[in-house]
């Protein structure tokens, strides 16, 4: 589990250039007042994203020689990670086509759930055969216990978000824009604690 390969590196650098892709949908949403998002400063982002990737996995590999699970969980990390910028990206994306006015409320809700179901998705894979190495070809009874898992983590999210976003009031002044986003990160956090916990000890326990 403690071996760091250049397979770990080179998807580690790819889980790096799409979360900076992914990050820039989310950068142009907020309008954040700090960053102005032009050609030049969206290659910085990619690059930076990547590059970050790369040094954080190195760096995990060192303190994995006397913690092995350490590896695991950064693998998990970077996975969702990734999913994370998908499902804000999809969110987001979602809220442009349809109009700033579905920032919250129900259509949050429903976009949220879209969004949510696409990361899913692609964790899936992921996790499957690079952070927990299962064995090769989709098991039903594997992807069904996934799909459980993630039945329960989908649960999670999206009430957590709707909680945040539609129940709390924003919190200094947030637009409805940035506080959607809060909500989704909020929601991400308490989900992919049970669903690493999930996946490791229910789902892909053999390995």
């Amino acid at each position: 589990m403690n071996n760091v390969t250049k397979k770990d590196y080179l998807l580690v650098a790819v889980v790096g250039l799409f979360f900076g892709l992914l990050l820039l949908p989310v950068l142009a949403n907020l309008k954040l007042s700090f960053f102005n998002l032009s050609f030049a400063s969206s290659i910085v982002v990619i690059v930076v994203s990547t590059l970050t990737a790369i040094i954080a996995l190195w760096v995990i590999a060192l303190l994995a020689g006397k913690i092995p699970v350490l590896l695991q969980i950064a693998k998990f990390s970077a996975v969702g990670g990734l999913n994370t910028l998908l499902d804000l990206g999809v969110l987001n994306g979602l809220i442009v086509l349809a109009g700033q006015s579905t920032a919250h409320g129900v259509w949050y809700s429903v976009f949220k759930s879209i969004s949510f179901i696409v990361a899913n998705t692609n964790s899936y894979f992921w996790n499957k055969y690079w952070t927990f190495g299962s064995t090769p070809g989709v098991n039903v009874r594997e992807f069904g216990q996934f799909f459980a898992v993630s039945i329960v983590g989908f649960g999670i999210n999206v009430a957590v978000a709707s909680l945040v976003v539609n129940v709390m009031a924003p919190l200094g002044g947030a637009s409805p824009e940035r506080w959607a986003n809060v909500g989704a990160l909020v929601a991400t956090i308490a989900a992919l604690i049970w669903n690493f916990l999930g996946y490791k000890f229910i789902v892909f326990k053999r390995t």
